[in-house]
């Protein structure tokens, strides 16, 4: 005996269900997500929403005093930090700063890692983290240190002395304070910009220079041929750190030893904002200039990615 089953309405028998199924998200698709939320929700916290309320902040006039208005006053804090002198003079001094660090975190670093690559075995090693080691002093004992060898009757001004050359505080000199925080803060960053060309080197292969020395090249034409066109991704990620972070490099030197003087000679962009925001309790000016640096290093940034494939050269 036989029965016979009608198909149901709207459906051919024989043929699949057309309505859609929704797919089931499964569980394990989902871990990776969890990884990085951690991250994600700290970058929010910590960044995105700062940055969201120091833009809202640069329109309104306000002491940072909970009891106290905020006053909306436009566009009014912009073109007031546009006519600042101070600002013209930390832009100035932060390029100051920028130009000479490069020659801490590029020049004398490459300039060391090809000398350490002379030395073999564990004496290699001992000699890039005795250059290493100032990186990770303190900015409060630097200081410390740097002031007692820097003053009138220092270290550095008992030996110039008995040289019969007289020192001054450098500290307290308008035109050789600002040389003195490049010396201190070039002094800790260039085992940090050692550290990283010494990685790009390890990165590239010996079997080129083998190969051209083979061919009759010097150690000179392998060095500017080969061995700096490797390198030029690390030099290119030295040049964009030293640029954007220049100026948060010398702040902690700054606010220990000169306060930005002496008559702002040593003040820079950074330690500007601890001054607008934290010493004249001016919240609108200091974050309106804090929109335009941010805006200022982004498109600095930008440049830098964009420009990176065609002033890095890889070996693939």
């Amino acid at each position: 005996m036989f029965v016979t089953v009608a198909a149901p309405s709207g459906a051919v028998a024989g043929t699949a269900d057309p309505t859609p199924r929704r797919r089931r998200i499964r569980p394990a698709r989902l871990v990776p997500y969890l990884y990085v939320l951690p991250g994600i929700a700290f970058l929010l916290l910590w960044t995105y929403s700062p940055l969201v309320q120091t833009f809202g902040l640069s329109f309104y006039d306000w002491n940072l005093l909970p009891t106290s208005p905020k006053t909306f006053v436009g566009l009014d804090n912009y073109i007031e930090v546009a006519q600042l002198p101070e600002l013209h003079t930390a832009i100035v001094n932060t390029v100051v700063y920028v130009a000479a660090f490069l020659v801490f975190s590029l020049v004398l670093p490459i300039a060391i890692a090809m000398l350490a690559r002379q030395v073999h075995g564990r004496l290699r090693t001992f000699y890039q983290a005795l250059i290493f080691v100032p990186f990770l002093v303190t900015p409060v004992a630097t200081s410390a240190v740097w002031r007692w060898l820097f003053t009138e009757q220092g270290a550095i001004a008992t030996i110039l002395a008995g040289a019969g050359i007289d020192m001054p505080n450098v500290f307290r000199d308008a035109d050789l304070a600002i040389w003195a925080v490049i010396v201190i803060v070039g002094w800790q960053m260039l085992g940090f910009g050692v550290l990283v060309v010494a990685a790009g080197f390890a990165g590239i292969s010996p079997e080129y220079g083998q190969a051209a020395s083979l061919d009759g090249a010097g150690t000179g034409s392998i060095t500017r041929r080969i061995t700096l066109p490797l390198l030029s991704p690390t030099i290119v990620f030295l040049a964009l750190m030293t640029i954007l972070l220049a100026a948060q490099w010398t702040y902690p030197i700054i606010d220990l030893l000169t306060q930005g003087g002496p008559t702002n000679s040593t003040t820079n962009i950074y330690y500007l904002l601890y001054q607008f925001g934290f010493q004249n309790f001016d919240t609108g000016i200091s974050s309106a200039a804090g929109v335009i640096f941010f805006l200022g290093f982004g498109v600095i940034a930008l440049v830098f990615l964009e420009l990176q494939d065609r002033l890095s050269f890889y070996d693939n």
